[in-house]
């Protein structure tokens, strides 16, 4: 025998072999159509019996193997069935011939056959034959399994016959010699009388009833004969024949043990009842011992009586250990015969099969490589490629998984062998697929995403290029360019530096006919590839949604709950809803995107290639949302490390935008990477709100940008920074231009500023401006322009400290609030030579020139368009860099009384620090040069203060307010009224710019009481004419002149009575006062006057008369009378003005 049959098992041995074939031209469709019904009836119940046959179907089987049909009966044909078409009945006697043709091919050992006539009419079809079966057309033939089950049943009665004519042989009737092909010719000549001669007989005949039970469906009896025929072939040697003894008690006890089947190929389960006794099925265990045979349960025409004593000694079925054990020991008799190779084989396949439900993988493993080295003829390239199959197939099923990936794949390179005319590059392809498994290789990337490598790298990158080069082959470059790609994405941590430029040169060779996809490929046969996405080119390790920058972050207006405040829910804190925010807030992040607007995220990537990585038409892949994805191109250098990348698109529609991943263009295979099948990416989550659009508003101004850039303790963020350098004082105009540069109106527009904390003390408004005019021109349709105007006034303290200067003297004067005896006339000069000489005290006068810096954030809160009907609005910052540079200094100030006592002279001196020639100028006064560095004095008449008018804060009246917080609110008003009077001014002429000094914060308590009205005013008249030091009061010689004195309380108290002198004197000029003037000047009536008491803002007068006796210039001193009422009062409040009269000649 040399075709072995590598599907065979054991329980193939209990079968009946119908070989079923077409006779004449039938379509192969057609064939096995019928096949498969004819395959449908592959087991049989006997009538009035507990029996059951078993068919073994073949449409090609070798007629030298049924040569073989005595040595085991399972391999002889005993049925024919054929299958034609006949059109016309003159074809029939041909068909019939054929038919006839094809039963002497079997004929020695055919039981029965069958012809099977198909498309025939008319009378020929209508005469009965046994042996023949007329239908009308294959789909008119319901009866075919009817007619199957009858031919069953003739083979039965046949093959019964048979064993009962062997098994009934007498001892004495001479019994056949049962050969194999090959042993014909050894036995001519033997001596047939011997003893030995006989009992080889007699062994090999028990082994082939124990053969014809078996298929007969006599398990016990069959167990009974193989018993009897190994002990009776093992006393003469007969090591071939005892072989197939024990294979025959191997495949019953199989049959006994694994009712199931062992090759997984046969039809219904054989159940234990169908062959054998009741009782002894119960008694059956999966792995128990041997079990005696009762003789009485046998059958009266199954065994010869005479050996019911030797029946009862036998052993009946083998356990399961046994049957490995009887196995091996049947392979090494076969072993001994070198024509007994297929039969050595098979039996090994058997074996196999058995261990294999055994789970004995590493004993079925012995047989396999036992099976491997079998030495058979030369084989065919078909053979040995159905060898290697099978060998695979059954590494496969014990459980040895790359063992048989190595088969499959040695089957694969034999069909492409080089003595192959046409190499079956397909097959090969498909063998290869095959091989996938056992070598932990799956064609699916993701499967390469969990946990470490599995399997042999350099062996699975052998696999993944034999693949590409039979796609190749197979003129299928979509096929070599998936399997590329799968080789670079997967394999890249184990391919050396030249075979990553090989296998991207390939890619690079195949892509331009036929690019990389993202579609599945779908085999032939089924089988799908899916698509591979290059995760690891560039190689992707974070990913970070990134907020819009801050001029255009969208913010939400705060309605009065409250931002953050759910109405879902009724209760104040509920875990569940704590824990769905939990997990919301991992995915959904806490900004927002705008619709219209460009959005990015940012990748941080690196390029793992030795060489320069060129990514193409890299862009996000969203869901949600209609977004429109700008694709960018980069170039990354060889193993380049982290790499950040930023991708963009333009959401189009408002909702929730998830980013999945992004897709890319590398050596022409397009891929989508998903984020979730990205290994150890970092992600701050995905998701983000995408709301509806708001207008976009770009500012301009007139001041260059600055250098420096603020950073606000708020976190805010500033998108432009402009700067400004300003002589202290100076005021300069700022023009804002606005434009609209989205795509939707600006409706509404705020402007707020915020002036950042400075050591500085700021005088005054900083940042002032105007936005109605402005406004008026709202909406602001996208593309128009609006202006506005910002006053940028930088007023710092104007005080320095008097030890950085040297003083500058006050010449003798003193400084009092109390009236001199004769008024102020003296003109401040220049004091140039006061400057210091050293340069010690020079460096320290340099100090005073150092710049100052003010820095303010102007916010722009605008909105407008369908984003302002949800609420949202935009937060726009121009940060303002303000250099402030010294002006003037005042370095002290003092007051000295003039000759009224409603006015004083306020005295400042006054520092250039600039380097420049500078004017200082007060309202109603000349202007004051003064060169670079020079320090002069003013002197600045001003009309004395009712501080008590100034308005009181809100704050002062509350009884909670500080009192030293109160009484510096009091003093910065006072100064700021004082400022206002006083309205000093400088000037450089040089650079045509100008700014105002102010006096607020110099002032100490002593100057503010100098500059302040006292309390009780007091005014003289004379003549009806208010009199003061400064003007005289022209009177006549001769004439009586009214003098009257007025009190107005302006104290929050009552105050008085006052008694009052009036004494008369004359100044001499030259410090001499006469008071003698008894004959000059004459009282009418008493000198002394009287005044009541005077409520708070009440007013009280006396009245007198004076008569000058001769012309002069006289003084009036008016003197209080001390007592205990004017004793209450500070002296300041008794500051009478003197009275200067001038009497005259009357004229005639």
């Amino acid at each position: 025998m040399s075709v072995p049959d590598y599907m065979q098992c054991a329980e193939d041995h209990q079968t009946l072999l119908v070989v079923v074939q077409p006779v004449g031209v039938v379509s192969e469709e057609n064939f096995f159509r019928i096949y498969r019904r004819v395959c449908s009836v592959s087991q049989l119940s006997l009538r009035d019996s507990q029996r059951a046959l078993f068919i073994r179907y073949r449409h090609h089987y070798p007629p030298e193997n049924n040569e073989w049909g005595d040595f085991q009966t399972h391999r002889k044909v005993v049925g024919l069935i054929t299958v034609t078409d006949c059109a016309s009945p003159g074809d029939w006697p041909h068909t019939l011939e054929k038919f006839q043709v094809q039963k002497e091919l079997y004929g020695a050992t055919l039981y029965d056959s069958r012809l099977f006539v198909f498309g025939l009419r008319g009378d020929v079809a209508e005469q009965p034959r046994p042996d023949v079966a007329f239908y009308p057309s294959y789909d008119d033939c319901a009866s075919v399994e009817k007619r199957i089950e009858d031919f069953i049943e003739s083979l039965f009665i046949v093959l019964e016959s048979k064993r009962l004519d062997r098994a009934t042989d007498k001892s004495g009737d001479k019994i056949p010699l049962l050969c194999v092909p090959f042993e014909k010719k050894d036995f001519v000549g033997l001596d047939t009388d011997s003893r030995h001669y006989k009992k080889r007989c007699q062994g090999r005949m028990r082994k082939h009833v124990g053969d014809l039970c078996l298929q007969a469906g006599m398990l016990q009896d069959s167990l009974v004969h193989y018993h009897m025929a190994v002990e009776l072939l093992r006393s003469v040697n007969d090591f071939l024949w005892l072989g197939a003894a024990l294979e025959g008690l191997c495949s019953a006890s199989v049959i006994y043990h694994y009712p199931g089947g062992t090759g997984g190929k046969m039809g219904a389960p054989r159940l234990p009842g169908n062959s054998l006794p009741s009782e002894a099925a119960n008694r059956h265990r999966p792995g128990a011992q041997e079990v005696l045979i009762d003789p009485g349960a046998l059958t009266t025409n199954g065994i010869n009586p005479d050996t019911s004593a030797e029946i009862g000694r036998a052993k009946n079925c083998l356990s399961p250990e046994d049957i490995i054990d009887k196995y091996k020991e049947a392979i090494s008799y076969y072993s001994k015969y070198k024509n007994a190779g297929v039969i050595e084989l098979e039996a090994c396949v058997k074996a196999v099969r058995v261990l294999a439900i055994q789970k004995r993988s590493m004993e079925a493993s012995e047989f396999l490589q036992n099976a491997v080295y079998i030495n058979l003829r030369q084989l065919s390239e078909e053979e040995k490629i159905q060898r290697y199959s099978i060998l695979s197939e059954l590494y496969e099923l014990i459980g040895f998984h790359r063992k048989s990936a190595f088969f499959k794949r040695v089957a694969a390179m034999q069909c492409v062998a080089p003595s192959i005319a046409e190499p079956g590059w397909r097959a090969c392809y498909k063998l290869l697929l095959e091989t996938l498994p056992g070598y932990s290789l799956s064609l699916d990337p993701k499967d390469f995403n969990k946990g470490t490598h599995r399997g042999w790298a350099a062996v699975q990158m052998r696999l993944l290029h034999e693949l590409v080069y039979a796609s190749r082959r197979m003129g299928d470059p979509a096929l070599a360019v998936r399997h590329l790609s799968f080789l670079l994405q997967t394999m890249l941590d184990f391919l050396s530096d030249q075979e990553k430029k090989d296998v991207t040169q390939s890619l690079e060779n195949y892509t331009p006919k036929c690019p990389g996809t993202m579609e599945l490929i779908t085999l032939p046969d089924g089988f799908v590839l899916p698509p591979v996405p290059f995760t690891k080119l560039p190689i992707v390790r974070h990913v970070k949604l990134l907020s819009l920058p801050a001029s255009l972050r969208p913010q939400k207006m705060k309605s009065l709950l409250g931002q953050n405040v759910s109405t879902k829910s009724p209760f104040i804190y509920s875990p569940i809803i704590a824990h769905n925010r939990g997990e919301e807030r991992d995915k959904k992040i806490d900004f927002q995107w705008v619709q219209g607007d460009v959005c990015e995220v940012q990748l941080m990537v690196y390029n793992p290639m030795p060489f320069e990585l060129r990514v193409e038409n890299m862009g996000l892949l969203t869901s949600g949302v209609e977004f429109e994805s700008l694709p960018a191109a980069l170039s990354l250098p060889a193993e380049s490390g982290l790499y950040p990348v930023t991708l963009v698109g333009v959401p189009q529609t408002t909702g929730t935008i998830t980013v999945n991943g992004y897709h890319t263009t590398v050596f022409g295979v397009f891929s989508d990477c998903l984020l979730d099948n990205l290994p150890g990416v970092k992600t701050s989550g995905s998701s983000v709100e995408v709301i509806p659009a708001l207008p976009r508003l770009q500012i301009s101004t007139s001041l260059p940008r600055s250098a420096h850039s603020l950073q606000p303790s708020s976190g805010d963020e500033i998108s432009t920074n402009v700067s400004v350098q300003l002589y202290n004082g100076e005021t300069q105009q700022l023009v804002i231009t606005l434009e609209n540069i989205g795509m939707e109106p600006l409706e509404k527009l705020e402007v707020t500023s915020k002036i950042l904390p400075t050591k500085e003390k700021l005088c005054g408004d900083f940042l002032s401006w105007k936005l109605e005019e402005t406004l008026s021109q709202f909406p602001l349709q996208p593309g128009k322009v609006a202006t506005f105007t910002i006053s940028i006034k930088a007023r710092l303290d104007f005080s320095c400290q008097e030890n950085l200067l040297q003083d500058l003297s006050d010449d003798g004067i003193s400084v009092s609030g109390f009236p001199l005896s004769s008024p102020f006339r003296q003109v401040i000069r220049p004091r140039v030579e006061s400057r210091p000489a050293n340069p010690s005290e020079g460096s320290k006068a340099g100090d005073l020139s150092h710049l100052k810096t003010l820095e303010a954030v102007l916010n722009f809160k605008y909105s407008g368009g369908p984003g302002h009907v949800e609420g949202y609005y935009r937060n726009l910052s121009l940060g303002l860099h303000v250099e402030v540079e010294p002006s003037v200094f005042f370095t002290r100030v003092s007051t000295l009384p003039a000759t009224s006592t409603r006015r004083c002279h306020l005295l400042l001196d006054v520092l250039n620090s600039t380097e420049h020639e500078l004017t200082v100028s007060a309202r109603n006064s000349e202007e004051l040069v003064l060169h670079a560095s020079e320090c002069q004095r003013m002197a600045i008449q001003v009309d004395k203060f009712n501080f008590e008018s100034v308005a009181e804060s809100p704050g002062e009246k509350g009884h909670f307010a500080n009192p030293k917080q109160l009484e510096e609110e009091r003093q910065e008003a006072r100064g700021l009224e004082i400022n206002s009077k006083l309205d000093i001014r400088w000037r450089i002429p040089s650079l045509k710019r100008s700014g105002e000094a102010s006096v607020e914060g110099l002032l100490n308590q002593l100057v503010l009481e100098h500059l302040q009205l006292a309390p009780l005013q007091w005014d003289v008249l004379v003549g009806g004419q208010p009199c003061d030091c400064e003007v005289a009061a022209a009177c006549p010689v001769g004439d009586p002149v009214s003098l009257e004195v007025r009190l107005t309380n302006r104290s929050p108290r009552r105050v008085g009575p006052f008694a009052l002198t009036v004494v008369p004197f004359q100044d001499h000029q030259n410090g001499v006062h006469n008071y003698d003037l008894q004959d000059l000047i004459s009282f009418v009536g008493s000198s002394t006057f009287y005044l009541d008491a005077v409520q708070p803002s009440g007013q009280s007068a006396c009245l007198g008369a004076l008569l000058f006796l001769y012309p002069g210039d006289f003084f009036l001193h008016i003197r209080f009378h001390e007592d205990s009422k004017s004793k209450e009062l500070p002296p300041a409040w008794f500051c009478l003005p003197s009275a200067h009269v001038r009497a005259l000649e009357a004229r005639a």
